[in-house]
This record gives structure tokens, C-alpha cells and sequence, in this order.
């Protein structure tokens, strides 16, 4: 007998503000229950630390997430000076404490040396996995691992104010860096030591900040559709973006109606104009209606390689 399915289909993408002191994984599951979806995913947790923008795929939306997952990442951080976690954040505990006494044209020179392409060293506090385990999994157990260092890339940090010892910075980069990582080496470099006390990322990919909802937002709609003995979902789906936004960054391919049977049964289809090894969105007549993303074979001709569920 075949499972039932629980929740409803629904597709697109909410641009979450997570909350401090929540896993992603628990406001993923928040956002879930509240659209009643079938089915949801994140597209790069958040520590439970920092806030801001966190995409939630819900139904076909979550075939794209991994595009998301690849894509570039911005903060805004504060770097609490003069004292070194063993986290690297406020959630650690302190191991040094030293004096604050680095001059403007050291933090200058210092921060010029994370820019561009970088080799970095993951935290023993994330979430990359060494033999099957989480490294944080290691590291509270007191077990240092061995770690390879990855390239990474800023492509912006900017000095937004020095207050205290409190230090902003505005930083624009590439997946898979870590933050904590850049401000305790920075710490480091300045001679004081340095954790991350706030951290917040301000956008994914191209999605606007002002698109950003909060769970007591999302909360407040859920409160209000039940007052109203409505479905809760009139008030929520409005909120969400187009699946497709996941992969806006690839190229387009239109194909004339009378190709939809033929793409979403897999068949490859003649396209002119693309390029190899392009991935591409394929849409389909003057609509434009997207079901999935496709590239050129050995033959040269489109191959479908990710489709969503057309439903009417």
C-alpha cells in the first residue's frame, strides 16, 4: 500500500528572517508545519547564533536548493575584541583574554589580507563531516581532527565602525566560509583575539532583504486565518517566490508548447543557441512556464536533467 502523503502540495520559496538561538533545521520545521507542506528544505544553516535570511524550499522547490546552497553569501558581523572563544563565538567559552591595542592602519592592512581567494581552514565547530561525524561533534567531546584547508572567496569586507571593542564589518563572499573562522584569525592577526558576537546574513544569491519574513510574522497570519475561519495558506502562499528564482542565475532555453509532452517524459530536444556543458532553465511557450533546468549531451541536443511535478 502506498504512504499517504502528508500536507499539501505547494511550491516556492519563503525568504525566512531566523530567529537567534534557533537551529535551522527547527525553523525549517516551524515554516513547514505553518504552509502544511508536503515536503521542505534549507538551502544553508544558519548557526543558532546568527539571524537573517535562511530559504526555505517547500514542495518542487526543493530540487533547486542545492543552487542555493552554491551560491554567494552576505554579513554583517560584529567581532567582540580582546577575547578568544573556543567556538570562535559567543556560545563558547573563553580561553584568552588580552588587551585592545592595534592601531587603524594595522586593521586596515589586516583586513586586506582576506580578501580575494583565500585557503582557509574550517572551524572544528562546523558542520563538515570527517569519518561519518560532524567536526562540532569532535570538538565538544574535546577531539581535535584533522582539517584541509578550502578555497574560499571575498569578494567584499568592508569596514562599517570600530566602537569600543566592538568591530563591524560587511562581508560579501563565497560558499562554504566560514565567518567565525575570518574574525578569529583576524583576532589573531591584530594581536588581541577576537569572537564573533553578532552575525547576521543580509542576503542569498540575488534575493532582496526586504522580501524577509519573520516566524512571528508567518505566526501572526497562521492567528489570523484562524480567527477568520479561513485556510491558513490564503494568507501564507502570497508570501512565497517562484521556485525558479532558485536558479535565475542560468540562461534561459523557451521551447514552443507542443514540446512539453516530449520534455517532461525526458526525451532530448534539438534547442539552438545552446552552448556545452550550459545548464540551463527550460521554459516553455509565450508564458514562460518553468519546468526545470536541462543541458546539451554528446549529440548536442537538450537533455532534461532535473523536471518539477506539473500539476493543474
Amino acid at each position: 500500500m502506498a504512504r499517504r502523503q502528508k500536507g499539501r502540495f505547494i511550491d516556492g520559496i519563503v525568504l525566512l528572517d531566523k530567529d537567534t538561538g534557533m537551529s535551522s533545521n527547527h525553523a525549517l520545521q516551524r515554516v513547514k508545519r505553518m504552509f502544511n507542506a508536503n515536503k521542505a528544505g534549507h538551502t544553508g544553516a544558519l548557526d543558532p547564533l546568527a539571524t537573517g535570511m535562511l530559504p526555505v524550499c517547500l514542495g518542487e522547490a526543493t530540487k533547486f536548493s542545492q543552487h542555493l546552497l552554491d551560491s554567494d553569501k552576505r554579513y554583517t558581523v560584529i567581532a567582540k575584541l580582546g577575547e578568544r572563544t573556543d567556538t570562535s563565538d559567543s556560545d563558547g567559552e573563553v580561553v584568552q583574554t588580552r588587551a585592545v591595542e592595534f592601531s587603524h592602519a594595522l586593521l586596515l592592512q589586516s583586513l586586506e589580507h582576506f580578501r580575494g581567494d583565500t585557503m582557509q581552514v574550517p572551524s572544528m565547530f562546523s558542520a563538515l563531516k570527517y569519518q561519518g561525524q560532524p567536526l562540532y561533534k569532535y570538538a565538544r567531546e574535546g577531539i581535535e581532527v584533522p582539517r584541509e584547508a578550502r578555497s574560499i572567496s571575498v569578494y567584499e569586507l568592508n569596514f562599517l565602525s570600530l566602537e569600543g571593542n566592538e568591530l563591524t564589518l560587511d562581508i560579501h563572499c563565497s560558499k562554504g566560509t566560514y565567518i567565525r573562522t575570518i574574525v578569529d584569525d583576524l583576532g589573531e592577526m591584530l594581536g588581541c583575539g577576537a569572537h564573533v558576537c553578532m552575525l547576521r546574513r543580509t542576503q542569498v544569491a540575488k534575493y532582496p532583504y526586504e522580501k524577509m519574513v519573520s516566524l512571528a510574522q508567518l505566526e501572526a497570519l497562521v492567528e489570523q486565518a484562524n480567527q477568520q475561519e479561513m485556510d491558513a495558506g490564503e494568507l501564507l502562499d502570497p508570501l512565497l517566490l517562484p521556485m525558479d528564482t532558485a536558479v535565475s542565475h542560468l540562461g534561459e532555453i523557451n521551447l514552443p508548447d507542443a514540446m512539453l509532452e516530449y520534455v517532461m517524459q525526458g526525451q532530448f530536444i534539438q534547442a539552438p543557441g545552446l552552448k556545452p556543458d550550459e545548464l540551463v532553465r527550460i521554459t516553455i511557450g509565450e508564458r514562460k512556464q518553468f519546468v526545470g533546468i536541462g543541458s546539451m549531451n554528446d549529440a548536442g541536443l537538450l537533455a532534461p536533467k532535473r523536471l518539477v511535478v506539473l500539476r493543474s
